[in-house]
């Protein structure tokens, strides 16, 4: 395996638990994301919808840190507390991952997320220009 480089936005409350990214062989692999708006450390106001929302944005700033965007995305996972919150969550998913070929992506209900949040986003994007195959 070849670790490139640790991506971090700057942004971020220090944790010697986990890097916000890693580049490694060509493709960035983020940690989850959750709700907060990276500068004020609090969840954003409202209902799932806009702490998916804002999860995609942070997860869109660490790949633009690296170099990279949403559109080079290969693989997302979507955690939801509640399977009740899924058409919101797609409503919001689908205005960040409109184009073809779309990500391939899982997602789970579980028990419980960090912090109490209803919704966690994690991906893995190529590092540069990708050429998808939609089969």
């Amino acid at each position: 395996m070849s670790l490139k480089t640790k991506v971090s936005t700057g942004l971020e409350a220090p944790n010697a638990l986990h890097s916000q990214a890693i580049i490694s062989n060509g493709m960035i692999y983020c940690s989850g994301s959750v709700g907060v708006d990276l500068k004020t450390k609090k969840f954003v106001e409202g209902g799932v919808g806009a702490r998916t929302a804002q999860a995609i944005r942070n997860l869109a700033l660490i790949l633009e840190k690296a170099g990279s965007h949403l559109n080079n995305t290969v693989k997302v996972n979507v955690f939801l507390t509640t399977m009740d919150d899924y058409d919101e969550v797609n409503k919001v998913y689908r205005t960040f991952f409109a184009a073809e070929p779309k990500p391939v992506r899982t997602c789970v209900a579980v028990h419980q997320l960090p912090f109490g949040t209803d919704v966690e986003v994690e991906l893995v994007a190529h590092a540069g220009t990708t050429t998808q195959a939609k089969l």
